[in-house]
């Protein structure tokens, strides 16, 4: 399988996953949704909100770097989050209309997206102000495990308030090869 074909079922697993998980969350009220719960960002909302600021400083750089990608004009019209711990989204519907936009830019871009563009250093500043020279497929492998790992906590303060998100394996968008 190819880079490229690996980072389109990546993409459509963040976007399918994030779905899920909003969906799980309409089921808590506010007071549920901001709980600090003892997860590194607290509440199930603030760790939600990270992966969307991290998701948009990545897909920023990415944007800054390639600017021959049509698929990430969404992203560069963005402005640019604080990286801090904190809610900027005061409720789910917000942050819904946001990630589902930002889904869809991952979706676009990674069918945008080749191998020999995976294969070209990506050069950005990170938030610290330290500049990088890595392999954009690398570091776009980063960025995909970095989500599913917030994920995963969130999945964790869901089931602990008996909320069932379902499936959540990967294998579960892999296509069935004929026999």
């Amino acid at each position: 399988m190819s880079l490229k074909a690996d980072f389109e079922l990546m993409a459509r697993y963040n976007q399918w996953m994030n779905a899920r998980l909003l969906a799980a969350a309409a089921q808590l009220d506010e007071a549920q949704w901001h709980a600090d719960r003892g997860a590194f960002f607290g509440s199930i909302a603030a760790t939600l909100e990270h992966i969307l600021v991290a998701d948009t400083h990545w897909l920023k750089r990415f944007a800054a770097a390639m600017p021959g990608l049509t698929s990430l004009d969404y992203v560069r019209a963005l402005p640019l989050p604080e990286p801090v711990r904190g809610i900027t989204f005061p409720g789910l519907a917000q942050l819904r209309g946001e990630r589902d936009a930002m889904d869809a830019a991952i979706v676009d871009f990674t069918g945008e997206a080749s191998d020999d563009l995976y294969a070209l250093p990506l050069r950005y500043v990170n938030s610290a102000g330290e500049p990088h020279s890595k392999p954009f497929g690398l570091v776009l492998r980063h960025v995909f495990n970095h989500q599913t790992h917030h994920r995963g906590q969130v999945t964790a303060l869901f089931s602990q308030l008996g909320i069932d998100v379902g499936v959540t394996d990967l294998s579960a968008l892999i296509v069935e090869i004929p026999a």
